[in-house]
């Protein structure tokens, strides 16, 4: 696996001088997007320019056929501490009511490819709640996931509340939720939040690792498995099965690759159609 990390034409256009980026993006393997928060200074918190910059990326991934999964990071530190308490308004509409907050966690969430989170340090309120979104998530063992808003008299506004029953079971969540108590890495692989513990430091290069293996498949089937998975939270089992059923009958020019290449006992090359 390549972990030479390489700036995206993006970021290496900005002239000298200008503000750090929110985000960095980069390609650590063949057909992997790596797109890692970049506000060390505010442990990684999600600004509305650092969301925006994040829902701009992952649209144009979207659109991007050489592209096959993505993994976001943050840093040693943090993973993200969560929503940017500076930007909070005194009155109004709450920050996880805003139109462009909004617009932003639903690219997260109908994004079609693999995403996979690598995650050292704190997860905490938005950035647990991304990685609840995200499909694979890849944990140190001391990193640590919570959802504290109840300390400053509010509760989770990105979907913490329905996301994290379903992932780790009622009675878990209403005490991570009411008491705001933080759990290891480890517990959240226990518990179901993440797939895989490492030791720490260790996070990013097994989730690209995981990206690069997944990114070899072929690109129409992992997007079918990924709908199709994702049906259990939206539609009556009977209704999914059929659904099911009928995505089975698709006949693509990657499936017959696929029985070619066993046949021939050589690996498959897939193309997406």
């Amino acid at each position: 696996m390549h972990l030479c990390f390489s700036a995206s034409r993006r970021n290496r256009q900005r002239p000298e001088g200008a503000a750090m980026p929110d985000i960095l993006v980069s390609s650590p393997a063949p057909h992997v997007q790596l797109i890692q928060f970049n506000r060390p200074h505010a442990r990684n918190a999600l600004s509305l320019a650092l969301l925006k910059e994040t829902a701009e990326v992952l649209r144009s991934a979207e659109a991007d056929p050489t592209i096959r999964a993505v993994v976001l990071a943050g840093d040693d530190k943090a993973f993200s501490a969560g929503a940017d308490i500076k930007e909070m308004p005194d009155g109004g509409i709450p920050m996880w009511g805003q139109r462009e907050r909004l617009s932003a966690w639903k690219t997260l969430e109908q994004f079609r490819k693999p995403l996979i989170a690598a995650v050292e340090g704190y997860a905490l309120g938005g950035g647990c709640e991304i990685t609840l979104l995200c499909d694979i998530v890849i944990a140190s063992r001391a990193a640590r996931f919570g959802l504290p808003e109840v300390k400053i008299g509010a509760f989770p506004g990105d979907g913490g509340t329905q996301r994290l029953p379903r992932a780790i079971g009622k009675s878990r969540a209403m005490w991570m939720i009411m008491t705001g108590s933080f759990i290891d890495g480890q517990t959240a692989c226990d518990w179901g939040m993440a797939t895989e513990a490492t030791a720490p430091g260790e996070a990013l290069a097994r989730a690209c690792a995981i990206a690069e293996e997944i990114a070899g498949m072929s690109p129409i089937a992992i997007e079918m498995i990924k709908q199709e998975v994702l049906m259990t939270y939206s539609k009556p089992l009977d209704e999914s099965l059929s659904l099911e059923r009928k995505l089975l009958l698709w006949q693509t020019q990657d499936h017959d690759e696929g029985i070619a290449a066993f046949i021939e006992k050589r690996k498959p090359v897939f193309t997406g159609r």
